[in-house]
């Protein structure tokens, strides 16, 4: 993961990125878990979705890391 992206001349931070694609990703979990039922075991659903954010967050970052 570099430290800028540049597109169209703009330079944006890496993380931003990221952070976008893990809200997209995020949204498709969400559904699939309340398609899955999975929301009916869990108490305060909103701090399961931000930590499910974290975590695909966290994924991608691990993934789009230097390949040293």
């Amino acid at each position: 993961m570099t430290g800028e992206i540049s597109i169209g001349g703009v330079y944006l931070p890496s993380i931003l990125l990221l952070a976008i694609a893990a809200v997209l990703l995020t949204a498709i979990a969400t559904r699939l878990l309340a398609f899955a039922g999975f929301y009916r075991a869990v108490t305060y659903r909103p701090l399961v979705d931000l930590a499910l954010f974290f975590l695909i967050l966290g994924l991608l970052a691990l993934l789009t890391g230097p390949s040293a």
